[in-house]
């Protein structure tokens, strides 16, 4: 069953109500009583049509704008309901109101979305608001400035400003409608569970004014059109629920597999063996009908037999027999569901998952997954990943993938990466991604958070546990399928162009942390923080590029203004300290030098101190090109000539660590290019070298680039967080 629309009068009437300027009008049923109501209003006058199947307008030929007057009105009716019955449209009526003055058009909408909430749209619109597709989206309610700051950040905010001779429009009665809206109590929050859709569309804004000129209500299914618009939600009483205490989720004392095979077939023995090979010092048991040991392991007959020091219990049976298992769960305060077959395959899944929830609260027990592989902890011996564990670090994660989030894992601890806790999700049916980023928050064995998510249920909560992180705990963020949400509300511009990743892209500004585009970017992202977070290198967008190759600094520079970041030339006290340094350095931005295999290796760091107090940059970003060293190294061949690359590369390194301890207010980062042409080995070598200094290695300047932005909007938020004022320029 599809929303109710309301009439654009009744819209309109909750929209004045929510302060919103309007035009004046009058509804009436035939063309001889829009005549009549035609005679109080002011001419130039605007005639519509509604009724059933007329969502827009303009498109089916029931809107008509300059009328001067009742006869004019009369006439226009009768031919527009004479057009509209021939597209057998039958309108309920008409509504006759003032025209607004020309000005600079604007959609301000507000859609429900099932996971974060109402959503707030802000675009340059009217009629063209789909075909130019200049929007910004947020969840309500916005915070203070963000209505501004949303207007501000669209492609086409000049047109706002004032573009070619035209006034500017007045950005404060704009955003006050914004306001109204998506602010806190505004109209969106008020109209609560009755709201599918609410847009504004356009708004026309002038030099001295902001009107409504059209609005449109999708209802809820089963919800009436309101009356009148509710009073705000009241705040919630009495104390915040109390939160759970994750750390055994990651420290267990005991843990029981269900599921395992007395012939050592399928996921639950794939855990079981897993948990032996990870050096788990805790109490460890088989779940098991019939057998008395389990590969080796003792086995009890049911969860209701497991030890009393059990903190953790693995399911791994078929769907159906999940709940079953999971509530004689009492006393082991968490369980992992590992396999599928619940929500994500339709309704009869979701009535199993319902199903497990319910077993779960009846044991005690916080529930993990469904469809997740459960959780990886070098430090507390829990693992989901076969192998032995990895050294611990200060990296968390939480992802709704098991798959990525092994990758993830696996791959960044052969780059250096060590990992606190990596939790997985699944379906998030009772344990979600927002309680899990509350307690890695407070975690102090975690310093760095990356997430991977998908749809999150708790998308709400999730917002605002990482509004509560922001400039304290870097955080990057991979979003998978971030697609339209349009098919919720189709009837509604706001509903069609309210997407996946603007929400995040929004969150990203409000939030503070670093929205990646893939697994490489993620990975990059955790190792820069990891390295880079703690120095009090600012978030400004200024970034100095060091290398040799023009061409690779010319496609370094195209990389870096991609990703936002600005490259501003050596002024003239920095080019004289260079020129005394380096006088063979060319004194741009990229700067190059002569970096290779036969020359000095300090020539970066050199040329970096000469010009980075001149004033500082924050961020300096070192390349090499791997195939020269290789090409020109003296030694000829063998061994001897893999030794000459290395060494030459980690003497360069070497000057970058030198150079990172001089320079406190600046991240160094480096990036070795082309190493497909060096020592098979040779990041095994470089990596951990680089890394002891303190200083991230990529392997493209894409890749660096993305990073960087990463550092930068952390720093950024950090100081403003703490208040601290942005670097002079």
């Amino acid at each position: 069953m599809a929303p109710s629309a309301a009439t654009e009068m009744q819209a309109k009437r909750l929209a004045a109500q929510a302060g919103i300027p309007v035009p004046r009008g009058t509804e009436h049923r035939t063309p001889d009583e829009a005549a009549a109501g035609a005679g109080a209003l002011r001419p130039p006058l605007v005639l519509k049509a509604f009724g059933p199947g007329l969502v827009h307008k303009s498109d089916a030929g029931a809107v008509r704008l300059g009328l001067d007057g009742p006869e004019r009105v009369r006439a226009a009716a009768e031919d527009m309901r004479g057009a509209l019955e021939d597209q057998g449209l039958s309108p309920d009526g008409f509504l006759v109101e003032e025209q607004c003055p020309p000005g600079a058009e604007v959609i301000v909408g507000a859609v429900a979305d099932p996971s974060f909430g109402p959503l707030l749209l802000v675009g340059l619109g009217g009629v063209w608001a789909e075909a130019l597709d200049d929007t910004s989206v947020l969840p309500c309610p916005l915070e203070p400035g963000e209505a501004e700051r949303m207007l501000s950040g669209l492609r086409g905010a000049a047109l706002l400003r004032g573009a070619r001779g035209a006034p500017p429009v007045d950005a404060a009665r704009l955003a006050a409608v914004v306001e109204a809206v998506g602010g806190p109590g505004g109209l969106a929050e008020r109209l609560g569970d009755t709201l599918a859709a609410f847009e504004l569309n356009p708004v026309i804004a002038g030099p001295d004014r902001a009107v409504a000129a059209d609005a449109r209500l999708l209802v809820a299914e089963g919800h009436p059109v309101p009356t009148g618009l509710p009073a705000p939600p009241a705040p919630a009483a009495g104390p915040p629920a109390p939160r759970t205490d994750f750390t055994r989720l990651s420290r267990p004392r005991g843990i029981a597999v269900v599921g395992a095979s007395a012939q050592g077939r399928g996921f639950g023995s794939m855990f079981l063996a897993n948990y032996r090979s990870s050096g788990h010092r805790g109490s460890l048991v088989a779940v098991h009908p019939e057998a008395d040991r389990v590969d080796g392991v003792p086995a009890v007959r049911s969860l209701a037999e497991a030890p009393p020091q059990t903190d953790y219990a693995l399911v791994a049976v078929p769907a159906a027999a999940c709940a079953d298992a999971v509530r004689k769960a009492h006393g082991i305060p968490f369980v992992q569901v590992v396999g599928g077959g619940f929500a994500e395959t339709g309704p009869e899944g979701a009535a199993l998952e319902a199903e497990l929830v319910a077993a779960a609260r009846e044991s005690g027990a916080r529930l993990l997954g469904p469809n997740c592989m459960g959780v990886y902890s070098p430090a507390g011996g829990q693992t989901f990943l076969g192998g032995g564990p990895g050294t611990p670090g200060r990296v968390g994660l939480v992802a709704q993938s098991g798959g990525l989030a092994g990758e993830v894992v696996r791959v960044g601890e052969r780059r250096g990466l060590g990992f606190s806790t990596a939790v997985t999700v699944g379906n998030a049916a009772d344990v979600g991604p927002a309680e899990l980023v509350r307690h890695l928050a407070a975690d102090p064995d975690t310093g760095v958070l990356g997430l991977y998510l998908e749809r999150p249920p708790d998308g709400r909560d999730l917002a605002r546990a990482l509004r509560e992180v922001r400039g304290r705990l870097p955080v990057a963020v991979l979003v998978g399928g971030r697609t339209r949400l349009g098919g919720r509300a189709a009837a509604s511009h706001t509903g069609a162009m309210a997407g996946d990743a603007r929400v995040w892209e929004g969150l990203a500004a409000r939030c503070g942390f670093a929205l990646v585009r893939g697994q490489e970017e993620l990975l990059a992202a955790l190792e820069v923080f990891d390295l880079h977070a703690g120095r009090p290198a600012g978030g400004g967008a200024d970034v100095l590029i060091v290398g040799p190759s023009g061409g690779a600094g010319v496609l370094a520079a195209d990389a870096f203004d991609a990703a936002g970041a600005a490259l501003p030339a050596l002024g003239p006290g920095a080019r004289a300290a260079l020129h005394a340094a380096v006088p063979q350095a060319a004194p741009g931005n990229p700067l190059e030098i002569p970096l290779g295999p036969l020359g000095p290796k300090d020539l970066a760091h050199r040329a970096v101190s000469a010009v980075c107090g001149r004033p500082p940059y924050p961020d300096v970003v070192a390349h090499a090109n791997v195939q020269s060293f290789a090409a020109f190294a003296r030694p000829g061949e063998g061994v001897a000539h893999a030794e000459a690359v290395r060494g030459g590369l980690l003497e360069f390194v070497g000057h970058l660590a030198a150079l990172q301890k001089e320079v406190a207010g600046t991240r160094v980062s480096l990036v070795l290019r082309n190493t497909e042409c060096g020592p098979p080995d040779l990041l095994d070598a470089l990596r951990p070298a680089a890394r002891e200094a303190g200083i991230p290695c990529f392997l493209s300047m894409e890749t660096a680039a993305a990073a960087v932005r990463a550092a930068k909007a952390f720093a950024a938020a950090r100081d403003d967080e703490q208040g601290a004022p942005p670097p002079e320029r």
